[in-house]
């Protein structure tokens, strides 16, 4: 899909300075992490997967020809925008059609392996280690769902991606201001809720 995308002839002009290989891997670094914010946002794992796709595409066709440095910032506000269109179109079912579900049931069921649970870490090996761990990511989630949604989007790119102020404002399309506010409230709220699994 990625090759598909960036051997599109209406690409070339943009791609002059860059090469295919910066993109591909630009795109490969980002999209774990990316299916890991949209699902968290969207609690539908196919959602998250077309809105990551589309930010993808739109990226590799809006913005290929700009430096590679910016390419970080405006993937997320990409990302970020999409997200918010679905809220929005979810929100619009809800009122007039009443049955499209937001948020996953409260005990948990899954039927998928969950990708944000399967991420390895250095102290990954042992059973009690990857227990404690999902339970975290478990306890995170659930507080994440009831964050409201420009704090939770501050909270991951901030947090997450370990983007800064000023390319958090770009992706979010506000001002630096703005992220501190909503980010200290998120903190402020995490911590409350969180209580014992909080770490300063």
């Amino acid at each position: 899909m990625l090759l598909t995308l960036l051997d599109n002839p209406a690409n070339d002009k943009r791609n002059r300075t860059l090469t295919q290989q910066s993109m591909e891997n630009f795109l490969s670094s980002v999209e774990r992490r990316a299916y890991a914010i949209a699902v968290t946002s969207l609690s539908d794992r196919e959602d998250a997967l077309d809105i990551v796709q589309e930010a993808m595409t739109q990226l590799v066709v809006s913005y290929a020809h700009k430096p590679c440095d910016e390419w970080r910032p405006l993937f997320y506000r990409i990302l970020q925008s999409k997200i918010n269109d679905l809220h929005r179109k979810r929100k619009f079912h809800r009122q007039f059609k009443g049955w499209l579900p937001h948020f996953r049931d409260k005990q948990g069921n899954k039927t998928e392996e969950d990708p944000i649970e399967t991420i390895a870490g250095p102290d990954s090996t042992t059973p009690h280690t990857r227990h404690e761990r999902e339970r975290q990511i478990s306890v995170l989630k659930e507080a994440l769902i009831h964050l409201p949604p420009r704090q939770q989007q501050v909270f991951m790119l901030r947090c997450w991606e370990g983007l800064n102020t000023k390319e958090t404002a770009i992706a979010m399309k506000c001002t630096e201001g703005s992220v501190k506010t909503h980010y200290s409230r998120a903190l402020i709220k995490l911590r409350d809720t969180l209580g014992d699994y909080w770490y300063d």
